[in-house]
């Protein structure tokens, strides 16, 4: 059974050409995942389709409403019988890392919610209970791009979506651990030559070499991915 992937944005219309592409798109068509999109203003009920309010107490900006979230969420999960993991994009939660990916990329069924606005009434965070996922500690207009990155990064990890079995195996964050340099033809570019192991038909060699390249890029330019590997391999 293919992943389905629930979408409640302001905006669906930003998703279009993000999953109509490259590695989403041809997950897609393979039937490995399917994507719904939500528009939340459906759920409003004035005639301003208002999702939002001035927050109590006073402040900037405007918060998102309880009642609309509510009731979207209990439509989209009704649409089928497969429990949702919801997934509420915000800049106050866990920093999204690989191992995270993989272990949303088993799930059955995720419901991406994108907030906008000064953020939400805490009360659908209380009352929903979802993971709460950041790209960064960073603040962006709105959860859509949060919600693209996450499927992006959730969708290429599915049995098949990469074209070959190993294709996600050796890449950077797989195992803790940044990927190895990559090269093509020519082997001589402005003086700069391709590593000769790579050329010399040993497999063993090369798998030794890249891993080895693995190790040291990991060691330079990501310290702290490098001393969290160390640790996980004394236990």
């Amino acid at each position: 059974m293919s992943l389905r992937i629930d979408v409640l944005t302001l905006f669906p219309e930003m998703f279009g050409p993000i999953l109509g592409t490259s590695i989403p798109k041809r997950a897609a068509a393979k039937g490995l995942v399917e994507y719904h999109l939500t528009q939340l203003r459906d759920f409003a009920t004035d005639n301003h389709k208002s999702v939002d309010d001035r927050p109590f107490g006073g402040g900037p900006g405007m918060v998102m409403m309880c009642q609309t979230m509510f009731d979207a969420v209990e439509h989209i999960e009704a649409q089928d019988p497969r429990p949702a993991t919801r997934i509420l994009l915000t800049p106050q939660g866990r920093v999204l890392d690989q191992a995270t990916a993989e272990e949303l990329a088993k799930r059955d069924r995720l419901l991406l919610i994108a907030g906008h606005y000064e953020g939400f009434d805490e009360r659908i965070i209380d009352g929903l209970a979802p993971m709460e996922l950041s790209v960064g500690d960073y603040v962006l207009s709105g959860g859509e791009l949060a919600a693209m990155v996450l499927i992006d990064a959730i969708v290429r990890l599915l049995p098949g979506a990469l074209g070959a079995a190993d294709g996600a195996a050796d890449e950077t964050f797989a195992d803790g651990l940044i990927e190895y340099p990559q090269y093509t033809r020519p082997k001589v570019y402005r003086d700069m030559e391709v590593p000769p192991v790579l050329i010399g038909g040993n497999h063993a060699k090369i798998a030794q070499w890249r891993q080895a390249q693995r190790e040291e890029r990991t060691k330079t330019k990501r310290p702290d991915l490098w001393a969290a590997y160390e640790k996980r391999k004394s236990l």
